[in-house]
């Protein structure tokens, strides 16, 4: 990826997608920490669904919301990513969602990436 400046605050790239705007100031882009906790909190999600899939755990929809802890004296720096499953389906089975969400953890590249620096806490429910 390549990333160039803008002439007011952050940088832009190009994607397939479309322009990524980046910046520290949120009227200008993504915030870099948003992004972060976003690839983990989607990745995690994603190995989350195709481990249900392969488990022929058939799901009707799932969001995922996220809260972040940040230390202001560290640079503001992510201490911890808090993330929440609200998983839509008929007849879960409470134990096999947690040991499903348990072995997304350990095979998302995002939440391994930062293993050992900021901690993630997973948390779900049935609805």
């Amino acid at each position: 990826m390549e990333f160039k400046m803008k002439k007011d605050v952050g940088f832009t790239t190009t994607t397939e997608y479309g322009e990524l705007h980046v910046a520290g100031d949120e009227a200008y882009g993504f915030r870099p920490f948003q992004l972060m906790v976003a690839s983990i909190a989607v990745c995690s999600g994603g190995v989350l669904r195709k481990i249900l899939e392969k488990k022929r755990i058939q799901i009707e929809d799932m969001t995922i919301d996220t809260k972040v802890d940040r230390i202001e004296e560290e640079a503001n720096r992510i201490e911890k990513i808090y993330i929440h499953y609200r998983i839509k389906g008929e007849n879960l089975n409470e134990n096999k969602i947690k040991q499903s969400i348990e072995l997304a953890s350990k095979n998302c590249p995002m939440a391994q990436s930062v293993k050992g620096s900021i901690e993630i806490e997973e948390t779900f429910e049935l609805v």
